[in-house]
């Protein structure tokens, strides 16, 4: 399959024809002797696609080649053409295969020290390096010389709490999480290597030391690093870095958006949310009786029990025994993912059992069964991570657990939701949830004045958008008409086509793409920020966003049409999706630098994309509000206003709004 040579049997029946006959040969003489039927008709109609298959796999050996065995020889390799050519095509395991280079950073000592030892060692406004995950194997540098601790105490804690002495090193947010938990307050961040690299390459899949020293200081990949090694990366990479970030417009980015947000971050973190775990136990139950009495459907329509999570065993029911159309194929066979099993719902009542079976099946295990385990028994509360460098987009992502997919619409996902409380009886939480935030984007980037003056005059956006497409006064327009509408205000940055459209609300493909070209003439400037958004991609390489944040476009023109289509979605969607992500953490920042000032006990808990939450004492309810949506609405200033909708509860589904 590999040569797009079309197979005549499967693997295993071909096996079994070669183990019973011997040769290819002998088969072809003696088809009346194949025992399966099957195989036997098959092979017979397949005679000359057979022998032409043969002669395709088959090497030329009468091919005029000058060949000298002694010229192939196993001779000694030339390392350092081999380290070249490894680090040109990014081998990096190869690499790690061929003999050690003379460590970079292996001449530096690392000092042990004591405490007092650090007295007067860091000028009162100087830098401090750090590197490693907890207090006792932390390492440090001061002036290039790095040092240990035999005993970290009152001296290195206070460098530590100490704001005027610059904090450096890679991946300050987990040391200083870390740091914490052994009450030890690091403060004075000032540079992390990690984020730095992060804004000016959002691409890479990976970037810790080892990577960020490969791709700037040529050094080679290694499966560990050395204390001294680690140290002598992050005093090479920071003035690289900085310079690279002042070439690229990046350092105010860098400066006042992202570096001071680790603070933010780690404030969460180190909060973490509160459960009520019996909510969740008892939706397990419940989710647990659904599933039984759903998996007992699923084989009655099927006719026989198998394994509902094996693919191999659903398209043999699906395709076999059901015959239901084949929407699409993979390497492996006719595909059974969620698209397909949407597509065939229509037609047999089993793709919609299977797609509610694959749905409760991930809540229940991604955070109706998990949450509970990752609890901190002492206070009950979840503490999960956000990752600064985890989206091209600059959005946040967390983990352990997940809490940026946690879905609204559905009954299951609204009761995970009422599972998050507040901290005790004398707080609520507060939600505050920007309100069509991209859409504000779009209009302000692509100046065009009907979607402004729509949203300027507070507007229903989508009754407006099919109003002026359905050319009909905004008081006759139906439900299904400003679902349309909705759904292309939200698709048409993402590369909507008339296909999706039709394909989501079941409508054909010629009015899905009516509705399209009619919302583009009423929206002109819309089509022309789509274009001039590629066409500045194709020239430059790269996007970027309201604060200047760059995402590189490397497919944008890429000759293969689907990957240039695919890039093109990327660089209009980028910068609204960015700016966005942009606003929300400079309104964090803002709001978290405001509450600590005034001496506020409320606290910001989450973020999930557009939102944010805080565990808020009553007495302060007002005040944090008012602050929230100050920040939120005017942290910059755009073409149309921004609004935030807030509510209050004691959970994070019963909430009531405040106006």
């Amino acid at each position: 399959s590999v040569d797009n040579i079309p197979a005549v049997v499967g693997k295993a029946a071909a096996l079994e024809l070669l183990l019973d006959f011997g040769s290819l040969d002998k088969m072809l003489r003696s088809i009346d002797k194949i025992k399966q039927e099957k195989s036997r008709k098959t092979i017979a109609g397949n005679l000359q696609k057979i022998k032409l298959n043969e002669e395709l796999v088959k090497l030329d050996s009468q091919v005029d080649i000058d060949f000298d065995l002694e010229k192939v020889r196993i001779t000694e390799p030339n390392l350092e053409e081999l380290r070249r050519l490894f680090n040109h095509l990014e081998f990096k395991s190869f690499l790690k295969e061929l003999p050690q280079e003379k460590e970079s950073g292996a001449d530096i000592e690392v000092k042990t020290i004591e405490d007092r030892e650090l007295e007067g060692l860091i000028p009162k406004e100087g830098e401090l390096f750090l590197y490693g995950e907890s207090l006792q194997g932390l390492t440090f540098g001061i002036k290039e010389r790095v040092f240990e601790l035999k005993r970290p105490g009152r001296v290195f804690k206070a460098l530590l709490a100490d704001p005027k002495i610059k904090k450096i090193g890679h991946d300050l947010k987990k040391i200083k999480v870390s740091l914490a938990k052994e009450d030890f307050i690091l403060e004075g961040i000032s540079f992390d290597t990690m984020i730095a690299a992060y804004l000016l390459n959002p691409s890479k899949s990976e970037y810790g030391l080892a990577d960020l020293a490969w791709d700037y200081l040529g050094a080679q990949p290694v499966d560990s690093l050395s204390r001294a090694k680690a140290m002598s990366f992050i005093f090479e990479l920071k003035p690289r870095l900085e310079k690279e970030l002042a070439e690229k417009s990046l350092t105010k980015l860098f400066v006042e958006l992202e570096m001071p947000l680790v603070e933010v971050l780690t404030q969460m973190e180190l909060c973490g949310i509160k459960l009520d775990l019996v909510i969740l136990k008892q939706l397990s139950k419940d989710i647990e009786k659904r599933l039984v009495k759903l998996i007992a459907e699923i084989y009655a329509i099927s006719g026989c029990e198998f394994n509902i999570n094996s693919p191999k065993q659903l398209r043999e029911i699906l395709f076999e025994k059901l015959k239901l159309p084949v929407v699409k194929k993979t390497k492996t066979g006719p595909s059974t993912d969620e698209e397909v099993l949407k597509a065939l719902s229509g037609k047999n009542k089993l793709p919609a059992l299977l797609l509610e079976y694959r749905q409760l099946t991930k809540l229940k295990n991604t955070y109706i069964d998990a949450l509970p385990e990752l609890v901190d028994k002492k206070n009950s509360r979840v503490h999960t991570s956000f990752n600064q460098t985890g989206t091209e987009t600059g959005r946040l992502s967390s983990s352990n657990p997940n809490l940026q997919n946690i879905p609204i619409k559905t009954d299951i996902g609204k009761n995970i939701r009422r599972a998050i409380i507040s901290f005790d009886k004398e707080s609520s939480l507060l939600s505050c949830d920007y309100s069509q935030i991209e859409l504000r984007i779009l209009a302000h980037l692509s100046k065009d004045e009907a979607l402004i003056e729509a949203f300027k005059g507070d507007k229903d956006i989508h009754r407006i958008t099919a109003s002026l497409v359905c050319g009909l006064d905004e008081k006759d327009i139906e439900d299904s008409q400003r679902n349309m509408a909705k759904r292309v205000n939200f698709g048409i940055v993402y590369g909507l086509t008339s296909y999706g459209l039709a394909r989501d609300l079941g409508i054909s493909v010629d009015e899905a793409g009516r509705f399209i070209e009619a919302y583009f003439a009423r929206y002109p400037r819309v089509e022309d920020y789509i274009q001039r958004q590629i066409e500045r991609a194709q020239e430059d390489g790269f996007v970027t966003t309201l604060l200047g944040r760059r995402r590189y476009i490397p497919g944008i023109n890429d000759k293969n049409q689907s990957l240039r289509q695919f890039a093109q979605r990327q660089a209009v969607n980028t910068p609204i999706q960015g700016s966005a992500s942009d606003l929300i953490k400079l309104a964090m920042v803002q709001i978290q630098r405001k509450m600590s000032c005034a001496g506020f006990k409320s606290t910001m808990i989450l973020q999930i994309h557009d939102e944010l939450l805080f565990d808020v004492v009553q007495s302060e309810l007002k005040e944090v509000a008012a602050l929230a949506r100050d920040r939120m609405e005017h942290v910059l200033k755009l073409d149309v206003p921004i609004k935030v909708d807030i509510k209050t509860g004691k959970n994070w589904l019963d909430m009531e709004v405040i106006k």
